[in-house]
């Protein structure tokens, strides 16, 4: 390649003219340097003379498009395409024309050989570029806007890839890594909050976990036309807390007998139908705070519920207490039954009036043979937690007798369900619980109480029986919510089965129904335990100025936990070495962090 001296040429795609010949040659650059290069590093543009890189003088509008159209096929020199577009070749229009080729737009190629690109490619190129432009401004101008903490609507795309992370949906995401943020859920939370997207009224957590958000789609059949006991004239009650929506038990007093109506989910839900198998998969009806999202079709509680109709249809369980409190006499039978509702509070005013008197007296019987038995008795804080609108309301319940009345019967009934199914030789979902070694099961102090829980082992389901231990019972099993709990459900399809004389699950099903209905209550249960603390954090930012009191449960220095009985929440809080467990503390609020579900407080 002949380069003449003050030629102009291109060096590492920058500008240079060719200062002085040789073996290598001198070349001055725009900037004004001049460096030593063998002749292969450079490509010629134009033989010059040139004075300088920087003084080329102006470019004349081109016709780049008509030319592009006249070669479309062909190829052609640097010199000839710059004659063609600027109709000259100078040391400008040759450096103009280079930029058309590198940028491979319209042309492509080197100085002795430049090919055209059809003008439809061409077109098909240029709208690729524009679009790559305006995502590179958008996502520019992102970044700028979300460091100075804030976002705007057309941010909607970047946005919607930090709440995938958010929700456990992605792992990975470029919006993050840009904004040096940690690559996971807790951080994309964090960022979300901070760009004012989300605020407290978005709880992550169900959808993180990954719960089933909607109800089952399916349809629930016509009730069977079987016969059914008639109980209709024996007055029976739903007691719950005040806004229940989905009544599934109900007590009645016949003489000395109760009777336990529980609805009758098993009529209509058939082993291994479509809504069978929905409620498996979901294992539990969702309670969260701000909705409640129901096991089985929502058609279920207005056909089932206990008193939503003036008669319901429900499986009744009738027995009797021996004067030692023990279960006998027991009956089941599918039924019609006029259910009035009651709060609690209501109950707990009529106590001393039948048949509530007759209620709380065998429960109390009742009572006195689980505590004989090694029973274990805590009264640990509870509350109700509601979200309407945003807002947080968190409620501490009462310790009501009308409570431990309807707990009691509902033990009761468990109690009478599993022996009844261990008298007949049916496989069965028990539950059973090992017992624990506490010389103190009734402890008094929130302290001794919150440490006893600790060591209680979990409960478990089995399809073979085994005593309850923190019940005292030696067998039992939960039936008093086919509603929304798929093991009591299981438990009415297997009643039923005994008593039609149908074919009720050998063991093998049970185990196998125990397994996959677990796996998913375990999700639900940790669902719901998470949007309580994230509505909690919540509550806290609503009530910045929180005061209150605190017991210690537990003290391990320099913190201790513990307990604020009006929201039955745990905390860590720094103590002194003289506050001694179930010691009284005033607390305040001092700080919450709602991607963690931390809250932060300090004594006084």
């Amino acid at each position: 390649m002949n380069i003449p001296q003050n030629s102009l040429v291109l060096y590492k795609n920058g500008l240079a003219r060719v200062a002085a010949l040789g073996d290598k040659l001198d070349i001055e650059l725009e900037d004004g340097r001049s460096l030593r290069v063998r002749p292969k590093d450079v490509l010629l543009l134009h033989p010059g003379p040139v004075r300088s890189p920087r003084e080329l003088g102006e470019i004349p509008a081109g016709e780049v498009e008509a030319a592009c159209d006249l070669l479309e096929g062909g190829q052609t020199t640097l010199p000839e395409l710059a004659d063609l577009v600027y109709g000259a070749y100078t040391p400008a229009t040759a450096w103009a024309a280079w930029r058309l080729v590198n940028e491979g737009l319209y042309f492509q190629g080197t100085p002795e050989a430049v090919s055209a690109r059809p003008l439809a490619e061409v077109a098909r190129e240029r709208t690729a570029r524009e679009a790559k432009a305006a995502e590179r401004e958008a996502w520019n101008g992102f970044l700028q806007r979300a460091r100075a903490g804030c976002c705007a609507p057309e941010d909607a795309p970047y946005l919607q890839e930090i709440e995938e992370v958010a929700l456990g949906q992605r792992e990975q995401s470029r919006v993050l890594q840009a904004l040096d943020c940690d690559q996971d859920s807790q951080s994309a939370h964090a960022l979300l909050l901070r760009l004012r997207h989300w605020d407290g009224k978005v709880n992550p957590w169900p959808r993180r976990i990954g719960t089933l958000l909607t109800p089952p789609g399916v349809d629930l059949p016509a009730l069977p036309d079987e016969p059914r006991r008639d109980l209709t004239g024996l007055p029976a009650y739903a007691i719950d807390d005040e806004g229940n929506l989905d009544p599934d038990d109900a007590i009645s007093l016949d003489g000395n007998r109760l009777w336990v109506h529980i609805a009758d989910a098993a009529a209509l839900v058939l082993t291994d139908t479509p809504a069978d198998l929905e409620a498996r998969a979901r294992g539990a009806t969702l309670y969260l705070p701000e909705t409640t999202i129901p096991m089985l079709p929502e058609e279920a509680i207005p056909r089932l519920g206990l008193g939503l109709a003036e008669v319901s249809p429900a499986l009744s369980f009738g027995l009797n207490l021996d004067p030692d409190g023990v279960v006998t006499d027991v009956e089941i039978t599918p039924s019609w039954v006029r259910v009035r509702r009651l709060s609690y509070d209501e109950v707990e005013t009529q106590l001393e009036e039948e048949p509530f008197r007759g209620l709380y007296e065998l429960a109390e019987r009742h009572q006195a043979r689980r505590r004989a038995n090694g029973a274990i008795f805590m009264d640990l804080p509870e509350v109700k937690m509601r979200v309407s609108n945003g807002r947080v309301d968190i409620r501490p319940l009462p310790r009501l007798r009308s409570r431990m009345l309807v707990t009691e019967a509902m033990v009761m009934v468990g109690e009478a369900a599993a022996r009844y199914a261990l008298a007949r030789g049916l496989s069965f979902p028990f539950t059973t619980q090992d017992p624990v070694d506490a010389a103190d099961r009734q402890p008094a102090g929130l302290a001794a109480m919150y440490a006893l829980r600790r060591n209680l082992r979990p409960r478990q389901y089995s399809s073979l029986p085994g005593p309850h231990g923190s019940l005292g019972l030696d067998v039992y099993a939960q039936v008093t919510s086919p509603l929304r709990r798929y093991l009591d459900l299981v438990a009415h399809q297997q009643l039923r089965a005994c008593l039609r004389g149908g074919d009720p699950l050998e063991s093998q099903a049970i185990i196998e129904r125990v397994g996959a209905a677990e796996a998913a209550a375990i999700g639900v249960r940790r669902a719901e335990r998470l949007s309580r603390e994230h509505w909690t954090m919540v509550y806290f930012q609503q009530h910045p100025g929180w005061r209150g009191q605190g017991v210690l449960v537990e003290k391990r220095l320099p913190r201790g936990t513990v307990l604020i009985p009006e929201l039955a929440l745990e905390a860590r809080v720094k103590v002194g070495d003289d506050v001694a467990p179930d010691s009284v503390v005033p607390l305040r609020l001092t700080g919450i962090e709602l991607p963690t579900r931390e809250a932060y407080f300090k004594v006084g």
